[in-house]
């Protein structure tokens, strides 16, 4: 028969080991796998499903990434940086989180400040993720819970200062809103730890932005006043100190000079008192001859012998133009001033009918 052809059994199956010239290598392969389904889907299938397992077990954490594994959704372990290993779908799932990327989160609020003025704060919060775990199982939300939080902690803070504290010194505000944010996290097992909360700006709101400006103004005006003041009194106040301690210095010198002066004037006169009870006309004279002495010699001396003639002595300090106005004074004027100086000089002199007056005497 015609289908029995040499090297074919009567099954028209290939006796084995037997490769014809269209033989391929692959062939025999493909019949294991195919057995007895005629396509061989089913194979094939389960050769993508063991290939599927295989790499759903093998997990890559990046640098930057933390993994979080569950097993039938209870968490069981956090992958760290590398090539992990796992149960496959469905025993394990794992969930990556970015553990190291700074996030910011920014807004604008009014609030209502403790003197009853309302002010525009901007929040800037700069947040991570510390902890993977309760990043995903701790909250429905995490980050919405960190914006609630940080509305609420910077209304605190900003309910219990005043305006001028919250316009001009908002760094102690932002560290103490830093600080209760990070202890409302924590509480609320957010897995987020605060890095950076900042109050960038504050500002009124619009409608009444003019009048703050004129506050500001006035603030920055009575600061430069203050610090003009300041300067002024460092400058003047040592100088007013020394000028002090110098008059000081004077007035102690000026006083022990003086009373130094009025002790030795006292002993004078005690000495002079002992002196004119032992002998009262020679002590008497002695003192006359002294105060004329001292009046002459700081005064111009004009002596007349007689109506013509008039001698003029000048001290040396007098000026010349003095002495020349003198001579040519009249004879009769000049002999009336002689007459008039010898007839005082007369008066005090000694011996004037056995009396002579001192000083203080009145000549009664």
């Amino acid at each position: 028969m015609a289908w029995n052809l040499p090297g074919r059994d009567s099954n028209n199956a290939r006796p084995k080991g037997n490769r014809g010239p269209n033989w391929n290598p692959l062939s025999g392969l493909r019949d294991r796998f195919q057995g007895g389904d005629p396509s061989g889907i089913g194979r094939w299938i389960g050769i993508a499903v063991v290939l599927m397992l295989l790499m759903s077990s093998v997990v890559l954490i990046t640098e930057q990434q933390r993994g979080v594994v569950v097993r039938f959704g209870k968490y069981v372990r956090t992958m760290q940086p590398g090539p992990n290993l796992k149960l496959p779908w469905p025993f394990e799932k794992v969930t990556k989180v970015n553990a190291t990327a700074i996030n910011t989160y920014s807004e604008s609020v009014p609030v209502l400040t403790r003197d009853e003025n309302i002010v525009t704060v901007e929040i800037n919060v700069q947040y991570r993720i510390s902890n993977p775990e309760r990043y995903v199982f701790g909250t429905r939300d995490a980050v919405d819970m960190l914006k609630q939080a940080a509305l609420s902690t910077v209304r605190e803070q900003v309910g219990h200062s005043d305006l001028d504290t919250v316009l001009g010194a908002r760094n102690a505000l932002a560290v103490t809103a830093r600080a209760n944010l990070q202890k409302s996290l924590d509480a609320y097992r957010t897995g987020l730890v605060v890095t950076e909360l900042n109050l960038p700006n504050a500002r009124p709101p619009e409608e009444v932005k003019p009048a703050f400006d004129d506050v500001n103004s006035a603030q920055q005006d009575k600061d430069r006043l203050i610090s003009e003041a300041r300067a002024y009194a460092a400058k003047v106040v040592p100088e007013a100190r020394g000028a002090a301690a110098r008059t000081r210095t004077i007035a102690e010198g000026y006083k022990t000079t003086e009373i130094a002066r009025a002790s030795g004037d006292a002993d004078r006169f005690n000495a002079l008192v002992e002196q004119y009870k032992i002998a009262p006309d020679a002590t008497r004279t002695r003192m006359w001859l002294e105060t004329m002495q001292g009046v002459l010699a700081n005064n111009r001396k004009i002596v007349g012998a007689d109506s013509k003639q008039i001698l003029n002595f000048s001290l040396p300090s007098a000026p010349a133009s003095t002495a020349a106005a003198t001579a040519q004074t009249t004879a009769p004027a000049s002999a009336a001033v002689v007459t008039n100086t010898v007839a005082s000089e007369a008066d005090i002199r000694p011996g004037r009918q056995g009396r002579t007056l001192d000083r203080g005497d009145t000549g009664r």
